[in-house]
């Protein structure tokens, strides 16, 4: 009986991928249960009797990113440990993905000891908090009273109204986007009135060029 912490790798470059899967079963520590391209297909190896113990998530992936997969992953199966791993260190992606769910934040870049170390401190304590987030987070605190501060903005909006502002950077009609969030056309103006306030801008054009800003939607 293997009794080894299961991972799952979730990222789209899959050299990259098929590296880390052989650095993490070099550690001789853990088993690496599947490989996946992103949210979508890790979505579909999912298997309800054999979670992974560990989610190794990339940010940028097509089809369904890693803010949609980790909040997909707390909803759904939320024991599950969900370890960043990114190229973005900025304050914007590192507070989302927490915000998201995730236990962990670490970039791409970093020395296979400090995986090692993060994935040891993701099974034994549930989490994993390196100097350059813990850093960001304390800049994030210490300037949450300036009032347009990105990141102050990206903490006040709800999963809903996330949700609002990707749809509202496609094509859709208010009304189709009302259908697609089976809400009604008031509702949605509703949401569209108060991310106007909130984000401090005039029009479906400024809420595009936020969303963009902000890494919530990628050209």
């Amino acid at each position: 009986m293997n009794l080894k912490p299961s991972v799952a790798l979730v990222d789209d470059h899959v050299l990259l991928r098929n590296g880390l899967a052989n650095l993490i079963r070099s550690f001789g520590e853990y088993s690496v249960l599947f490989e996946a391209g992103n949210g979508n297909d890790f979505i579909r190896q999912l298997k309800p009797r054999t979670l992974p113990d560990v989610v190794l998530l990339d940010i940028n992936m097509p089809d369904m990113d890693g803010y949609e997969t980790a909040l997909w992953i707390r909803r759904h199966h939320p024991e599950i440990r969900i370890l960043a791993l990114s190229m973005y260190d900025t304050d914007n992606s590192i507070i989302r993905m927490l915000k998201n769910g995730v236990k962990g934040y670490i970039l791409k870049d970093i020395d296979p000891a400090e995986l090692k170390v993060a994935l040891e401190s993701i099974v034994t304590k549930g989490f994993y908090y390196s100097e350059m987030v813990t850093g960001k987070l304390i800049h994030t605190i210490n300037t949450m009273e300036t009032v347009d501060h990105q990141v102050r903005h990206v903490l006040r909006l709800n999963d809903r109204e996330l949700e609002f502002l990707r749809l509202a950077c496609t094509e859709c009609t208010y009304k189709e986007i009302a259908e697609q969030m089976y809400l009604s056309p008031r509702t949605i103006d509703g949401y569209r009135d108060t991310l106007f306030e909130k984000l401090n801008v005039k029009t479906r054009v400024g809420l595009v060029l936020y969303a963009i800003r902000n890494g919530i939607v990628a050209l």
